[in-house]
């Protein structure tokens, strides 16, 4: 089964993507991140309990407000569901505060969300599908690409239409709040360079600063090429032949890190020039 890890940046398109591949033609599975992201955060989890204590004492907006429908302790007695719009504007921001306690929320999700994640792939592993998508917006950072076998990035190249769908996207944000939002990620165009940096079949680069028409357009001339390189009969042979699904697995998992190891060598480059 082929890995077809998809990110992209805040307010690129990605989910639009997602969205596209997970309907006909493609009708591809989707393994959604964020959505397992708030799935393992709900009320009761270990994961809610964990960020509960860590940002309760510094941010007393953390959970929803008390209402007539909204009891003190939650709708089933779990507790009242994490206001997101207040946990957001804690952990994002480039100060050395916010990066600290981002990285404390990410700490307490990111496990979590690689167990599901590793379900959904097995369960879609047994039910014989092609490929299935990971829609991951940190990719690169949690290191799913090193188990895809294509990386496909949604970005922009004006950074200015990033701002603007987002806060069209949220109006509840201000200019300020998109601007953190956007800064506490790896730059687009950064993951779109270390994308095409994979080789030919390896990375895809999805410009969408146009219309959903022209989008569309790239979506469809990209799962060509890809059918192309990894053939639906291939995941058959794997799924009939156990030992060479994980021989093909491995071979993939070895090639990612070569990649990784000569991205890495690009970046020490680029440095040492500045």
């Amino acid at each position: 089964m082929l890995f077809l890890g998809l990110t992209g940046s805040i307010a690129t398109g990605k989910s639009t993507v997602s969205s596209i591949l997970a309907s006909p033609p493609y009708s591809l599975p989707i393994i959604d991140a964020d959505v397992l992201a708030r799935k393992v955060v709900e009320p009761g989890t270990a994961g809610y309990n964990a960020i509960v204590k860590h940002f309760g004492p510094t941010t007393p907006d953390l959970l929803v407000p008390e209402s007539e429908s909204m009891p003190a302790q939650g709708v089933d007695g779990k507790g009242r569901p994490l206001n997101r719009p207040a946990l957001g504007r804690a952990v994002f921001g480039d100060s050395e505060e916010r990066k600290k306690d981002r990285a404390v929320l990410n700490g307490i999700v990111h496990p979590a969300v690689r167990t599901e994640v590793y379900k959904a792939l097995a369960r879609n592993y047994l039910r014989g599908q092609w490929a299935v998508v990971l829609d991951v917006p940190l990719l690169f950072e949690s290191g799913w690409d090193k188990l895809s076998g294509v990386v496909m990035v949604v970005a922009v190249r004006d950074p200015e239409v990033q701002m603007q769908r987002l806060m069209e996207r949220d109006p509840h944000l201000s200019r300020e709040d998109a601007h953190n939002r956007v800064l506490s990620q790896t730059d687009v165009r950064l993951k779109a360079k270390r994308c095409e940096a994979r080789g030919e079949g390896r990375g895809v680069v999805l410009w969408n600063d146009g219309s959903k028409e022209q989008l569309r357009a790239e979506i469809d001339a990209a799962i060509q090429e890809i059918r192309r390189g990894s053939p639906p009969w291939w995941n058959w042979v794997c799924l009939l032949c156990p030992p060479l699904g994980v021989a093909a697995g491995a071979w993939v998992y070895w090639q990612n890190v070569n990649i990784n190891k000569r991205w890495r060598e690009i970046e020490l480059k680029e440095k040492a020039k500045l």
